[in-house]
């Protein structure tokens, strides 16, 4: 069993990273990333996302994609873990996918 952590905080980008496009316009779910956003949630992490886009565009992607987390400004605030689909260094520890 995985042991619970509310005290680890986990930041997540969304494009490229929850999301991708697919041919010239549409933004496509990127599922197996979205699983691993809910197994880290279900591990009871602070979850939070955010975007280059802005914090409109990230809260708009939260309510499409039925996500719970806090919506913060990109690089706002030095999280645990960054997820992204660039090489950053925006957490303690940065995963790219």
């Amino acid at each position: 069993m995985i042991e619970k952590n509310k005290h680890l905080t986990i930041a997540f980008d969304i494009d490229g990273t929850l999301i991708h496009q697919i041919g010239e316009k549409e933004d496509t779910p990127r599922y197996d990333v979205i699983d691993l956003f809910h197994k880290f949630e279900n591990m009871g992490c602070m979850m939070f996302i955010w975007s280059g886009g802005g914090v409109d565009y990230a809260t708009r992607w939260r309510a499409k994609l039925g996500l719970k987390a806090s919506v913060v400004r990109k690089g706002s605030l030095v999280v645990d873990i960054s997820v992204d689909d660039e090489e950053v260094s925006l957490g303690k520890v940065n995963l790219r996918v």
